[in-house]
């Protein structure tokens, strides 16, 4: 167990955080499990930006890597051109 105060904070903080990036990956997720799963090429065109977005968010807040969000980005950017 951590003996220091700053220590104590930092696992804290560290929990909060853990938990956070956890909520915003898993919803980043379901969106792309919804886009993928749409059949509809218009609404799927709605949709891509703002998944697109949700990607870009997590690669800048370091909770994913850029090239995983570039290559997420690719994929659905691929499958929406084939519909």
């Amino acid at each position: 167990m951590a003996h220091h105060k700053s220590a104590l904070k930092r696992i804290r903080q560290d929990e909060k955080k853990r938990v956070h990036n956890k909520y915003y990956a898993k919803t980043t997720r379901n969106a792309i499990k919804d886009l993928r799963n749409v059949t509809d090429k218009a609404e799927a065109e709605k949709m891509y930006p703002k998944v697109a977005s949700m990607i870009d968010k997590l690669a800048k807040k370091n909770i994913i890597h850029n090239n995983k969000a570039a290559n997420l980005k690719s994929k659905l950017a691929v499958q929406l051109n084939q519909l």
